[in-house]
C-alpha cells in the first residue's frame, strides 16, 4: 500500500499534466521540494512546479547563466564559494559592502540566478539529487548608505522563494548596523514563514561562536574565525545544474 507521502507525489504529478506540463524527467526529490514549500498540497506544488519550468524555460533558456551575461556583477568580487559546511551544505558568503544598487535590473536578476546554480551545483556528490541545499552568510562589515539596496534584497528574496524553493538550508546575516533594522523590516514584510524561519541574525562575541559551531571552522574564512581562504565564486568550477 502506497505511504500518504506517495500518495500526494502521485497526485502532484497528475495535477501537472492537467496544468498540460510533465514531471517525468524530474526525479522525486525534486517534486518533494515544491510539495514541502506548500505544505504538502499537490495541488498549489504542482502550480509551483509548472509556474517554475516556464520560468526556467524564458530566463534561463541554455539551462545556466554563463558569465558573459553578469560581467558587471562578477567584477564587484562580492560573491564567495567556499566548500561544504559542517552541515554537509555549500556555504555561500556574501560581502555586502562590495554591493551597489545595479543599474541594470535584469542582469542582477541573471546574477543571482547564476549565483544560485553554481552553488547548488557545487554541492552535487556524483549523481544530482534535485534537493540539494546552500548555507549563505550575508557579512554586512562596513555596510554604508551607498550599499543598501532594498529592492535588490526584495528581488532577490522574490527569485529565492518563487524558483528555488526548499533550497535554502540556513542564511545568517552577519554585523548588522543599526541603521539597517528599517531597511530590514521593509524586507521581511515579504518573506514567507519557511524562509525567515531559516534566517538567523548573528551578532556579538556568543553570535560568533554559534556561527563557528554551526557552519565549522573547516569552510569560514579566516576573516570570519575560520581556517580557509576566501575563494570567489567565478574561481570555482562546478557541474550544470539539472533540476
Amino acid at each position: 500500500m502506497a505511504t500518504s507521502h506517495e500518495v500526494k507525489l502521485t497526485q502532484m504529478k497528475e495535477h501537472v499534466q492537467k496544468l498540460g506540463s510533465s514531471a517525468e524527467k524530474y526525479g522525486d526529490a525534486t517534486l518533494e521540494r515544491f510539495l514541502i514549500d506548500k505544505s504538502m498540497d499537490p495541488n498549489k506544488a504542482a502550480k509551483l512546479f509548472v509556474a517554475w519550468q516556464n520560468w526556467r524555460s524564458s530566463f534561463v533558456p541554455l539551462g545556466f547563466i554563463p558569465e558573459s551575461e553578469v560581467v558587471e556583477e562578477l567584477n564587484a568580487k562580492k560573491v564567495f564559494l567556499q566548500g561544504l559546511s559542517k552541515s554537509g551544505h555549500p556555504l555561500v558568503i556574501l560581502q555586502a559592502n562590495k554591493h551597489y544598487p545595479a543599474k541594470d535590473q535584469n542582469q542582477y536578476k541573471k546574477f543571482m540566478v547564476h549565483m544560485l546554480d553554481k552553488a547548488i551545483a557545487s554541492g552535487i556528490k556524483g549523481t544530482e539529487i534535485g534537493n540539494e541545499k546552500i548555507v549563505v552568510i550575508m557579512d554586512m562589515q562596513k555596510l554604508a548608505y551607498k550599499n543598501v539596496d532594498t529592492h535588490g534584497f526584495i528581488a532577490g528574496f522574490q527569485i529565492l522563494q518563487s524558483y528555488y524553493p526548499e533550497r535554502l538550508a540556513k542564511l545568517y546575516m552577519l554585523n548588522m548596523p543599526w541603521f539597517f533594522a528599517s531597511v530590514w523590516k521593509i524586507i521581511s514584510r515579504v518573506l514567507e514563514k519557511s524562509t525567515s524561519d531559516k534566517i538567523v541574525i548573528i551578532s556579538g562575541e556568543k553570535g560568533s561562536k554559534q556561527l563557528i559551531e554551526e557552519v565549522g571552522k573547516e569552510a569560514l574564512p579566516v576573516e570570519l574565525g575560520g581556517m580557509a581562504k576566501l575563494v570567489l565564486l567565478q574561481d570555482v568550477q562546478v557541474p550544470q545544474l539539472k533540476c
